[in-house]
Order: C-alpha cells, then sequence, then structure tokens
C-alpha cells in the first residue's frame, strides 16, 4: 500500500463532496462539501494544499458515475470534463476515475432520517466521497494496484 494522504471526491451537478485518507491510506473521512460552479476546482485545490501542508498528497480519487451494466452517459462525461480541468488545476498531484456506482444511493441509506433538507444533501455529498474513496482504498489494499484510471493533463 502505498503511503500518503488521497483526496475523494463526488462531484454533481449542484455539490461536489469532498473526503480525505489517513496518511496510512487506511480509512476515509468526510472533509467539505462544496458549491458546484465559479470557484469549485480552485476551492478543491485549496482543501488540497491545506492537507499538503501536513501531509504527503498522494492522489485525488473522482467517483465516475456508470451505469448498473457499467456503461458511461451523459453524467460520465461531465465527470470526464470535470476530472479533467481539475487535474489541470492540482497538477502535479495525479488524479483518477473510479468507478462509484451506487455510492450516494449507499450514503443516502446509510444517512436516512438522520438530517433534513439542504444540510442533509450536503452530508450525502461527503459521505459517498468517503465511500468512493474507501472502496478505492479498499481496491488497492487487495490488489496492490492503484484503483481506477489516470486522468491526463494533456
Amino acid at each position: 500500500m502505498r503511503h500518503g494522504v488521497r483526496l475523494g471526491i463526488d462531484p454533481g451537478d449542484a455539490r461536489i463532496g469532498v473526503a480525505r485518507s489517513d496518511p496510512s491510506g487506511m480509512l476515509a473521512t468526510p472533509v467539505e462539501t462544496v458549491p458546484r460552479g465559479k470557484g469549485d476546482l480552485r476551492r478543491i485545490h485549496r482543501i488540497l494544499t491545506e492537507i499538503a501542508e501536513d501531509s504527503l498528497v498522494l492522489e485525488v480519487v473522482v467517483g465516475l458515475p456508470r451505469s448498473l451494466a457499467g456503461g458511461e452517459g451523459p453524467a460520465a462525461l461531465k465527470v470526464r470534463e470535470f476530472a479533467g480541468a481539475l487535474a489541470a488545476r492540482v497538477a502535479p498531484v495525479p488524479v483518477r476515475l473510479v468507478d462509484e456506482r451506487l455510492t450516494t444511493v449507499s450514503a443516502e441509506a446509510m444517512l436516512r432520517g438522520q438530517r433534513k433538507g439542504e444540510k442533509r444533501r450536503a452530508v450525502i455529498d461527503q459521505a459517498a466521497a468517503v465511500l468512493i474513496l474507501q472502496h478505492a482504498l479498499d481496491t488497492e489494499r487487495a490488489t496492490g494496484t492503484p484503483p481506477g484510471e489516470s486522468v491526463g493533463t494533456a
């Protein structure tokens, strides 16, 4: 298992959930929900910079929405575009895309009844980012290789 903090990102149309791992890559925890739109990449870069002041940041893991059959639709295309822009912004830190099927549904199920309205949606986005990142960490620990696919900045 590679040593270093990973950032997990769940990009949505309205909000972006952000999570981080511990330096050993064992546990993902929620960080923040960033409003989608002007300044969102700048805020994610700032979060990354703040973490990097204390720890080595190994990579950013972005959830890629696929259909249950594994295909990619318009939402996946939007995430690929977002991940490319993010990779350019946070370079030289690598960005990876990982399958995020059903993470938001799982996060909603975990948090059902705990909060209401806008606060609940913000927490769900963070919880989804945690699930995406934790799955990536568990996959790397099981296989010995980084999960998903690398996003180029070219």
